[in-house]
């Protein structure tokens, strides 16, 4: 009897808190095992016709054009597909986050030089006490950091603005407008309202029974429709996708080498299956591309059609290591993705702290 007045009184309590605020109270009560209001719609992804593996200079001017979203969200738009991340699936994304379980896909920011760290991070102490000193009633201590995070050495976030096609940046806005003071458009103060998705990983070296892939091998199509299918996960519209190649494993392993040079990461050849999925934004361990890109005459083709084309925010460098094992453990490869970009007004990227949750 008392549990049934217990539920009479939250009900009546929510019915005056829902008619203030200018809701309605449903008379009939939602059954405790219905599919909750942000469970995710159905999808038939569609299917893209496999592309070459041996393409050339004019099969990346072809995508260029092909999978342009220029115009797509209006002249002006500067968020390219951070727009397909609308509320719905945000709250889609929350909803995955059930166990409670958070994973950091940041790398600890690398100090000392290497051949894969050229401009390490930079720290400098301020106000270290004095040992002679008599200790003050208050005391503080601080410290300024400098970090160049471009390239492949630190976690960060690519914004539209940091890579140019022919002269023109995502939408069709001039490299002439950027001056010193940065990049008035496409910039990375328009992420500052964070990003909030549902975040899909693709661990790679799992699906071919590695611990890491080895410097330079290329990811294709076929590789992404079989880890979708050992996995059990699809790709949906607004998704942001990582793929783990083991740069961190192998690094940990074997030690630094000239990533630049050398790198595992996707073929050219899987950007229409990306921009058939709609994806929101990329990320790797490394920085996307496979390196040598094996396309003469281009060197980053992939950030080229994901940034300058497609209006993909790009995450570098992330460690995907924790993440890998924690997906494994809870044999699930979706999980919320939470990130917030420095705000930095006319900024090309940030460093970024990216969180999974699960």
């Amino acid at each position: 009897m008392r549990l049934s007045w217990l539920r009479g009184a939250a009900l009546i309590v929510l019915a005056v808190v829902l008619v203030s605020c200018g809701g309605a109270v449903e008379e009939t009560p939602v059954p405790m095992d219905a599919a909750p209001a942000t469970a995710a719609p159905s999808y038939t992804p569609p299917v893209v016709a496999p592309e070459s593996h041996d393409l050339t200079l004019a099969d990346v001017e072809r995508l260029m054009e092909e999978l342009s979203n220029w115009g797509r969200w209006g002249t002006d738009d500067q968020l390219g597909a951070a727009n397909l991340i609308t509320p719905a699936k945000r709250l889609e994304a929350i909803a995955l986050a059930t166990e409670g379980i958070t994973v950091s896909l940041e790398h600890p920011l690398l100090t000392e030089e290497a051949p894969d760290v050229p401009s390490p991070f930079q720290r400098r102490m301020l106000g270290v006490p004095e040992p002679t000193t008599e200790p003050a009633f208050y005391g503080s201590v601080s410290d300024n950091y400098a970090i160049s995070y471009h390239g492949y050495s630190h976690s960060h976030i690519d914004s539209l603005c940091h890579i140019f096609y022919k002269g023109q940046m995502y939408n069709g806005v001039s490299q002439d407008t950027i001056t010193e003071a940065g990049c008035p458009n496409a910039s990375i103060i328009n992420l500052q309202g964070g990003i909030v998705t549902r975040g899909v990983l693709f661990d790679i070296p799992r699906l071919k029974g590695l611990d890491y892939l080895e410097p330079g091998t290329p990811i294709y199509q076929e590789d992404l429709d079989a880890w979708e299918e050992m996995a059990g996960v699809t790709v949906r519209p607004g998704d942001a996708v990582f793929i783990r190649t083991g740069r961190w494993a192998r690094r940990a392993e074997l030690g630094p080498w000239n990533v630049s040079q050398e790198a595992a990461g996707l073929h050219t050849s899987t950007m229409p299956w990306m921009k058939a999925r709609d994806v929101s934004f990329l990320g790797s361990d490394v920085a996307l591309d496979v390196v040598p890109s094996q396309i003469d005459g281009v060197r980053l083709p992939v950030h080229q059609l994901t940034i300058v084309a497609m209006g993909v925010d790009l995450f570098d460098n992330q460690d995907l290591e924790a993440l890998a094992e924690t997906a494994a453990a809870q044999n699930r490869w979706e999980f919320l993705l939470v990130a917030a970009p420095l705000a930095v007004e006319t900024g090309t990227g940030s460093p970024v702290n990216a969180l999974a949750i699960f």
